[in-house]
């Protein structure tokens, strides 16, 4: 059996390109899983809190730290309908062109997630997001988007215990998995060449054969590989028919792993270990157990091995996230990463009343800016 070391060394150049960046204060961190898990290159996810002014601005501070190693996928800011239009935020689509004359690589999508929802009742087909889907069709952005969730969150005997530690289970009142994916449906219809990587598998692993469909319906789009972990238990059910479609597919998927920059180094290779040997092995394993507890106790179920052949591993580790996003990080613009820190700092402020200057944007404008002088 390959040790966690061995894992992805035949083939190299990994790229992650599902990792969360916290406060800048977790640089170190972060590079230290790079390092521990040999992952060379990570696409940081950044999920916009516009009231804190979080996010985005950690991940630009990172690609200006790094810049041959991180790619920037950039989250919306949704702070004008959020505040009830007390704050003005530029459209969704100004932010897009925004986020492409800074050098971010893509962008990050959580509007789709049924937290979101909840947080945010505006299905992706309404008229608030036209002009943005039209503009992202339009620049060729890769986008990462999560859209739905693990079919056992909406059914409370099913619902893993960390998942209801985070009131991730749903109910009558909250939309259906089937509404998620039926307007995902409208988009791409309205938008065929958008280029999507849907993460968590699109949470079809449970459903392989309309995976297939969906894929061949919509030849622009692909999966990421970050557990949820069900993903793992629901392809080890057969593990030959998903190494079947894993083979077929092998140009469509991505690897990624979740992991975020406040995890141990155990945790974190837990993480790309996991997945790592599910893809390489035909081993029969459990989630080891210094795993973080989103992925579940290890009594939870048995994950088997699909022993892919180098090519399809090459193009899931590297070559399908370069043919979307490049081979390399775009460069960052640093005066305009600075002015965008600056503007969603000082929304943040208007949205909380936190000084502009202490928030995570405020204090990643003032760094970035000082490298300028």
């Amino acid at each position: 059996m390959a040790t966690m070391d061995e894992w992805g060394s035949k083939v190299g150049g990994i790229v992650d390109c599902h990792v969360h960046m916290g406060p800048i204060d977790t640089e170190d961190a972060l590079l230290a899983i790079l390092d521990a898990t040999g992952i060379e290159r990570m696409g940081l996810v950044s999920i916009q809190d516009p009231a804190s002014a979080s996010g985005l601005a950690q991940s630009l501070y990172m690609k200006a730290r790094r810049p041959e190693r991180f790619f920037v996928f950039a989250g919306l800011n949704h702070g004008s309908w959020l505040s009830g239009g007390d704050v003005r935020t530029a459209s969704l689509a100004e932010q897009a062109r925004t986020f492409s004359g800074m050098g971010c690589d893509g962008t990050k999508m959580i509007e789709g997630k049924p937290t979101s929802r909840q947080r945010m009742d505006i299905p992706v087909t309404d008229p608030y997001f036209a002009e943005y889907w039209a503009c992202v069709e339009e620049l060729g952005t890769p986008i990462i988007w999560h859209v739905n969730d693990p079919e056992e969150f909406w059914d409370p005997d099913a619902l893993p215990v960390w998942a209801k530690e985070r009131n991730w289970g749903y109910g009558p009142e909250d939309v259906t998995k089937e509404q998620l994916y039926s307007e995902v449906d409208e988009v791409l219809a309205r938008h065929p060449r958008l280029r999507i990587v849907f993460a968590h598998f699109y949470f079809l692993s449970a459903d392989l054969e309309r995976a297939a469909r969906f894929l061949d319906e919509h030849p622009t789009v692909s999966f990421d590989l970050a557990p949820g972990i069900e993903m793992l238990y629901n392809t080890s059910r057969d593990p030959q028919a998903a190494r079947e479609f894993f083979t077929r597919y092998a140009d469509r998927i991505v690897f990624g792993t979740d992991i975020s920059s406040g995890q141990t180094i155990a945790e974190a290779r837990a993480r790309a270990g996991i997945v790592h040997r599910w893809l390489e092995t035909e081993d029969e394993f459990r989630v080891p157990g210094e795993a973080d507890f989103l992925l579940g106790p290890p009594e939870d179920g048995v994950i088997r091995g699909m022993a892919l052949s180098d090519d399809a591993l090459a193009a899931i580790y590297r070559g399908n996230f370069a043919r979307l996003a490049g081979e390399s990080p775009r460069p960052l613009e640093t005066g305009a990463a600075v002015a965008h820190c600056e503007d969603l700092a000082r929304i943040a402020e208007a949205m909380s009343g936190a000084a502009a200057r202490e928030t995570e944007a405020g204090r990643v404008a003032t760094l970035l800016a000082s490298t300028e002088a």
